[in-house]
């Protein structure tokens, strides 16, 4: 039986006490470990207003870490396309990929990653991009690949990256299947839709020119360490992150708590 290949999705998270330096410090000491042990990729999330991420420039932080790596695919996990114009997007992975080639994977979401206020920032009609999503994937399988069109990307024209669909629901399951295209799926979010996702793509899967058969990738949260009790623990800040998210705090993690069960309990009560 062979090996599960085994990749790596970063925020790059700025832990308690340090600084964005840091964290990318720490992202890149992570790649060079991991791409020693033969994983498979390493993938860096698009995330914005967000003082505990660092990720938000994301192809600027790719091209950082595949600098700091040697045989490991580097990418995104993902961009979420809706704020980006699809012209901007080949470039910059048009850029990478002729930098590393070989090594540079394209994932896309189509959620904003972030707060409606953050979305208007970022200067983009959002909702008409999010409803446009199939066509600005479509565009920028256009523009990465051979075709002629009457605005090309340079770099980018004719180089082939990769391009993944992620998700957290069936929608991008859907999707995937139907332009024939890898799926990767936010189970890390979404565990429940996990196998109804998986079993949409591959039932309703479509062979294209750039996938014969179905390829999926799933995302899970692993806290490891010499001891359940201490894996338990450094999983804490994970799980008070996601319940600040949900709260509306977006400040920097909190350091790992002895009791996580009675500090969210605590948490829920201060409502």
């Amino acid at each position: 039986m062979s090996q599960l290949p085994l990749s790596v999705l970063d925020l790059a998270p700025v832990l308690p006490g340090q600084t964005p330096s840091e964290a990318f410090e720490n992202s890149k000491h992570l790649i060079q470990h991991t791409d020693r042990l033969d994983y498979h990729r390493y993938w860096v999330a698009e995330h914005h207003n967000m003082e505990s991420i660092a990720s938000s420039a994301t192809s600027v932080l790719i091209g950082y870490l595949a600098g700091h790596s040697e045989k490991i695919r580097v990418g995104s996990g993902g961009i979420m396309l809706p704020n980006h114009a699809p012209l901007i997007i080949a470039e910059q992975f048009g850029t990478l990929e002729s930098m590393y080639p070989g090594r540079i994977d394209l994932g896309l979401g189509r959620a904003p990653g972030t707060d409606p206020m953050t979305v208007q920032a970022l200067r983009r009609d959002t909702r008409n991009a999010v409803n446009q999503f199939p066509e600005n994937v479509n565009e920028l399988q256009q523009l990465l690949g051979d075709a002629d069109m009457p605005v090309k990307a340079h770099p980018g024209h004719n180089t082939n990256v990769p391009i993944y669909l992620l998700g957290s629901s069936t929608y991008g399951a859907q999707l995937a299947a139907a332009m024939g295209l890898p799926y990767a799926f936010a189970s890390h979010f979404a565990p429940k839709e996990l196998h109804n996702a998986l079993k949409i793509y591959h039932d309703r899967f479509q062979p294209s020119a750039y996938l014969d058969e179905p390829y999926a990738m799933v995302t899970v949260n692993a806290t490891v360490a010499e001891t359940n009790e201490e894996a338990e623990r450094l999983a804490s800040t994970s799980k008070l992150k996601f319940l600040s998210i949900i709260r509306g705090n977006r400040g920097v993690d909190t350091a790992p708590v002895d009791n996580v069960e009675d500090y969210m309990s605590r948490l829920k009560k201060s409502k």
